[in-house]
């Protein structure tokens, strides 16, 4: 048992209470705990990578493992989306990408989610959404969307892809195995 309880007792939605800037936008959270030696309050940082990850890609991996040592906690949020159609359902999808990070991560978990990113970050307390931006051209779209999160309260960095990972978006690597398959098929006939 640790020596650390907490000051009140939550209810399971109450979040520790979150930090903004002059804006109104999230920068961090104060998780307030008691001992024996009095109150203690720690600033803790969880940042949201979202995403369709269809597939999760060693760009996305990348992306994860830098922003795990920037934040204490990181969660990779498979978003649903209706205008998309993926290859494979959210689940399957979860699992992919867990069995992608490294179990000593340990401060990085998967979760899955259909709605607004910014509606589930202020659900979990999350302080900040994570995007990776490959080229000049996905800037501008994740302008747009950093534009509308900073709008409901939630704000945005960006991490630019490392150059040897930017050619390598999920659309290419379908490809690649859509025309590896066909390849594999023909030989069979």
């Amino acid at each position: 048992m640790t020596p650390w309880t907490s000051s009140s007792s939550p209810e399971p939605h109450q979040h520790p209470e979150k930090i903004t800037d002059d804006r109104g936008i999230g920068v961090g959270v104060v998780v307030t705990a008691t001992s024996s030696r009095g109150v203690v309050s720690v600033r803790v940082s969880l940042a949201v990578y979202p995403g369709t990850f269809d597939p999760f890609t060693p760009g996305h991996r990348d992306l994860v493992a830098r922003a795990r040592v920037m934040f204490d906690r990181v969660i990779v949020l498979l978003s649903v989306n209706a205008d998309k159609q993926p290859t494979a359902g959210a689940t399957a999808r979860a699992v992919q990408v867990r069995d992608a990070i490294p179990a000593a991560w340990d401060n990085v978990e998967v979760d899955t989610w259909t709605g607004l990113t910014a509606a589930y970050c202020r659900r979990r307390g999350a302080t900040v959404i994570v995007r990776g931006v490959r080229t000049a051209a996905d800037l501008g779209y994740e302008h747009q969307l950093a534009a509308m999160n900073e709008q409901l309260g939630m704000g945005t960095i960006w991490l630019p892809t490392r150059p040897h990972l930017a050619a390598m978006s999920s659309t290419a690597v379908r490809a690649h195995r859509s025309a590896q398959s066909a390849r594999s098929t023909d030989a069979e006939v």
